[in-house]
């Protein structure tokens, strides 16, 4: 199919039937999405393209920019124990673990075993920011400590994949430099515009503007070989400060992401699993994913007893953490890309990433979800209508 309008309506079509299967079945609409990219992958050979790819990686971007934009300053501070302790944990216990197996017991060599290890270290910030804000619970004091923990623990995989692989060359200083630079003004750069600007809400100036921000970023830190992920999820934390006093800018942008970009990264994401390669090595990829999810287990979920974390909220919190997909994609294709790991290896560390997005999503929201969530969503909604109204 090379009609571009046909290809958009398959995708949009596939992403329209994501979200009545997600309101039937009380799912998150990305684990959905997901697993519609899986079939549609393998059943009808639906495929990638340039556009695409770069909606899904703007998508991709959005989200982490908006989910380092949920987390309060005041917040963090008040929560920075918790979230750094099991930020921390949440990388190194299952960075030892993959690492260990895949050394020891599966052939892997050194260099591809930091790979597997850093690539099923991370959390995913995009599925749990989705999660969150879909349950009502990014606005919750528990929403937004899982949040930073996400972050802690995602520096952790891209701070790993940099001292063990990053090309420190002029480019990349570059990039460094400006990117702090942008950072540092960047809070003041938005509130002025808001302020001066704040009134001409159809022409959307802050929107475009913190778009302009992301594409500039993203551009350096791709002639870096860097990802432009990372500086997007910065860019959200050094404006929350200023997001936290405009949640109407906030609610705008995520409608932008939720509706037409995000769709186009979770279904791609799908596409990544070719399920004839599968059998050949279903019982690794079975043996990876239970030893993430068991080391995230043995790290988050003592901690989170240790600060008081109610029992329902505790097991919330350790699946939410063991989810993977945006840093542990890019960290295995940069070691595909590179020529560190094999093609078949790529594949089931990508398996491996989108069924650790999947299962522990599941079984957080199937089994353990915060009674807190019940309200919230109706609650949110029914404010945001109120200020659309009144504007």
């Amino acid at each position: 199919m090379h009609n571009v309008w046909f290809v958009a309506s398959a995708w949009m079509g596939i992403a329209f039937i994501a979200s009545l299967i997600s309101i039937r079945l009380g799912v998150s609409v990305a684990l959905i999405e997901i697993l519609l990219g899986v079939i549609a992958g393998n059943a009808f050979g639906i495929k990638t393209n340039d556009w695409i790819n770069f909606l899904a990686t703007f998508g991709a971007g959005l989200l982490t920019f908006l989910a380092g934009a949920e987390i309060d300053p005041q917040s963090l501070r008040a929560h920075l124990k918790e979230s750094l302790t099991i930020g921390v944990i949440a990388f190194v216990a299952p960075f030892l673990g993959v690492l260990g197996f895949v050394f020891w017991f599966t052939g892997w060599t050194y260099q591809q075993a930091l790979i597997a290890g850093i690539a099923l270290s991370t959390t995913s910030v995009a599925v749990v920011y989705a999660v969150l804000v879909e349950n009502g619970l990014s606005q919750t004091e528990l929403g937004k400590m899982i949040l930073a923990a996400c972050f802690v623990n995602d520096f952790g995989t891209v701070l790993a994949l940099g001292v063990f692989f990053a090309n420190f060359n002029r480019l990349m200083v570059l990039f460094v430099v400006v990117m702090a630079v942008m950072l540092y003004y960047l809070p003041s750069w938005t509130r002025g515009i808001i302020q001066t600007l704040g009134e001409t809400r159809v022409s959307e100036p802050e929107v475009k503007f913190l778009f302009l921000v992301l594409f500039f970023l993203g551009g350096l830190a791709t002639m870096a070989k860097s990802e432009a992920v990372l500086p997007a999820y910065l860019a959200g934390l050094v404006v929350a400060g200023v997001f936290l006093n405009d949640r109407v800018l906030v609610n705008r942008m995520r409608s932008i992401a939720f509706t037409m970009l995000t769709p186009f990264y979770f279904i791609k994401a799908g596409l990544y699993v070719s399920l004839p390669a599968l059998a050949p090595a279903a019982v690794v990829v079975g043996v990876l994913l239970g030893i993430k999810m068991l080391t995230k287990f043995v790290g988050v979920w003592p901690l989170s007893y240790g600060f008081g974390i109610p029992s329902r909220e505790r097991m919330y919190t350790t699946m939410l953490m063991s989810t993977g997909l945006t840093f542990g994609t890019i960290s295995a294709l940069f070691g595909l890309e590179n020529r560190i790991i094999s093609q078949a290896q790529y594949t089931v560390l990508v398996t491996v990433v989108i069924l650790s997005a999947v299962v522990p999503t599941l079984i957080a929201e199937r089994f353990f979800m915060p009674e807190a969530a019940v309200e919230a969503p109706d609650e949110e909604s029914a404010a945001q209508r109120a200020r659309v109204a009144n504007e």
